[in-house]
């Protein structure tokens, strides 16, 4: 197993079987910092954080948190067997369905978890929590009184006031809006830091976990595919398999037709398209290379720009727009080679973008990058 954090984080690596499913994951993550597990729906983080919890068995391995063994499988040397109940791991959880009480006010809902709930140290708590995650003047309310966001932060704050070891979140704000869920992000990374407790969040938007992660492991049919901060494992991926998984939206099979080492770029073409990447060590001239280039980085113009930074430049028809909040994705038809573009509502409006319209699109070598099956 790799190295255990200190005695406030988690670790663990174990395997679990359900019904035809086989996850094998290794995980670690410290106090005051955020693990994502990123991938798609059926990937296994869901189960991944039900067998941390306790709430599933796993069949192999060991997990530690703050410092105690929670679960180990006993077939080491010398090893016994441990399992601890879920009550007993010190681990708070948060779903996106929160399972509030209806029948409690929001203080109560808070103070759920704690072990004298009407005495000073408990309404001190409460109190500490209802001013960190903004629920002041709705202490009284019932759950069904209060907006989704409201009742996500009063789920968040009862996990919470146990002063729990780990945190869990699975998905807890993929119900909310767009700009909701911005701003509970934001308010979870504070209390986080705040309150120094490690954090394992499971999911599938790319944006979220590039705005909460300190690092992120991509996970595909129960085992883990990539990891590494999420700049590096979500905007450039080094292998096409993760680069489908984390939604790269342009992936181009061409050839290298030149390497220029004093600009430390070379040359791609893909019929009589050419693209200059970045330079490539191992790459000759004539190898086949698989290009990524995000939505997000490409510029459209409505002709090519006289003088630019910008490495590439091709020209193209839309022929289509679709939204994507927040803005829109419009495909540009590159003779025969669609690339996808994001760009806001007022550049869309202000250029007239509609299909049928000839457009160029911009970008620089440095957005592209080289991927490896």
């Amino acid at each position: 197993m790799s190295e255990q954090p200190g005695g406030n984080g988690a670790s663990g690596r174990f395997g679990v079987n359900l019904g035809g499913f086989r996850m094998e994951l290794e995980f670690k993550v410290h106090a005051g910092r955020v693990l994502v597990l990123f991938g798609p729906s059926g990937a296994g983080k869901t189960t991944a954080l039900r067998t941390i919890a306790g709430l599933v068995r796993p069949d192999a391995g060991r997990i530690v948190i703050a410092g105690r063994t929670v679960y180990e499988d006993g077939n080491g040397a010398g090893a016994r067997p441990v399992w601890v109940q879920p009550y007993r791991r010190g681990v708070g959880y948060v779903t996106q369905q929160n399972h509030l009480f209806p029948h409690l006010t929001v203080r109560q809902n808070i103070a759920y978890g704690l072990r004298d709930r009407r005495g000073e140290p408990a309404r001190h708590r409460v109190a500490e929590l209802v001013e960190r995650l903004r629920l002041d003047g709705l202490e009284d309310r019932r759950v069904w009184q209060l907006s989704g966001g409201q009742q996500q932060r009063a789920a968040l704050a009862r996990a919470l006031a146990p002063s729990p070891d780990l945190l869990l979140l699975d998905e807890p704000f993929a119900a909310l809006d767009m700009e909701l869920r911005r701003e509970l992000g934001s308010e979870l990374r504070a209390t986080v830091r705040q309150f120094d407790v490690p954090v394992i969040l499971v999911t599938h938007s790319r944006e979220e976990a590039l705005a909460l992660g300190d690092e992120v492991q991509i996970i595909d049919a129960g085992v883990t595919v990539a990891s590494g901060p999420p700049l590096t494992a979500l905007e450039q991926p080094g292998r096409g398999r993760v680069a489908r998984l984390v939604g790269v939206e342009n992936l181009l099979e061409m050839c290298v037709t030149a390497r220029l080492p004093q600009d430390g770029t070379m040359v791609c073409a893909a019929a009589e398209h050419l693209l200059e990447t970045p330079l490539a060590d191992g790459c000759a001239v004539g190898d086949p290379v698989t290009v990524g280039i995000r939505a997000s980085d490409i510029i459209l113009a409505t002709g090519p720009l006289p003088q630019s930074s910008a490495r590439n430049t091709w020209a193209g028809v839309v022929s289509a727009v679709s939204p994507r909040p927040p803005g829109y994705e419009v495909t540009l038809e590159c003779d025969g080679v669609p690339l996808r573009c994001h760009i806001t509502g007022t550049s869309l409006e202000a250029m007239g973008i509609a299909p049928g319209l000839p457009m160029w699109a911009i970008f620089k070598a440095s957005s592209c990058f080289l991927l490896s099956e």
